[in-house]
C-alpha cells in the first residue's frame, strides 16, 4: 500500500524545486525586488517556507513543539543571497525527511502535539506530514502570486502534474 503523506512529502520537496528552478531563470534581483504581498520579497517568502519544514521536521524527529519553533524562528529572518542557496537548503531538508522516512517508522503513530499558539492534541505524523506539504503548496501560492506581481510567470507546480514527471519509484 502506498504511504500517501510520504508521497505528499515528496510531492513538496518537487514542487518546492520546481518553482525555485524558475525563479533560477530570472535575473537575480527579483529574489529580493521588493513586493506589496504576503511578504515583503520572494526570499522571505522561501524564508518561510523552508523555517516551517523545519519546524515540522524537528517534530516529526521528537523535538517538542515549543522547542522546535525557538530554533527555527530565526531561519525566517535569514535572507540567503541566491536561488542557488535556497536550492540546496530546501534539497538538504528533503534527504533529511527522507532518511527519517527510510526508517521505516510507523507514520500512524500518535504523538502529543503541544502547540503554542493552538493548545495540545493528540496527532498522528503521517496528519503533521499532510500538513506541511498542504502548507508548502499555499506559500508555493503566494510566490506565483509575487512573480506575476513582478511581472513574470510562474511555474505549474501541480500535483497532477507531478504525477506524470516522477518515475514511480521515486516516493520518499
Amino acid at each position: 500500500m502506498k504511504n500517501y503523506p510520504a508521497e505528499m512529502l515528496n510531492y513538496h520537496f518537487w514542487a518546492s524545486q520546481t518553482i525555485l528552478g524558475r525563479i533560477k531563470e530570472l535575473p537575480p534581483a527579483v529574489l529580493h525586488q521588493e513586493v506589496n504581498s504576503s511578504y515583503p520579497t520572494l526570499a522571505h517568502a522561501l524564508n518561510h517556507i523552508y523555517a516551517v519544514d523545519k519546524m515540522w521536521y524537528l517534530v516529526l524527529t521528537g523535538m517538542e513543539m515549543g522547542a522546535a519553533l525557538q530554533e527555527c524562528m530565526p531561519l525566517s529572518g535569514r535572507i540567503l543571497e541566491t536561488v542557488d542557496e535556497y536550492m540546496q537548503l530546501f534539497a538538504e531538508l528533503a534527504n533529511q525527511y527522507k532518511e527519517w522516512l527510510g526508517n521505516g517508522l510507523d507514520t500512524e503513530q500518535v504523538i502529543t502535539l503541544n502547540n503554542p499558539y493552538a493548545g495540545v492534541r493528540e496527532t498522528s505524523l503521517a496528519e503533521i506530514m499532510l500538513h506541511a506539504a498542504n502548507h508548502g503548496s499555499y506559500h508555493r501560492g503566494n510566490v506565483s502570486t509575487m512573480l506575476r506581481q513582478l511581472g513574470y510567470a510562474s511555474t505549474m507546480t501541480d500535483y497532477a502534474l507531478y504525477w506524470y514527471l516522477q518515475p514511480v519509484s521515486a516516493a520518499l
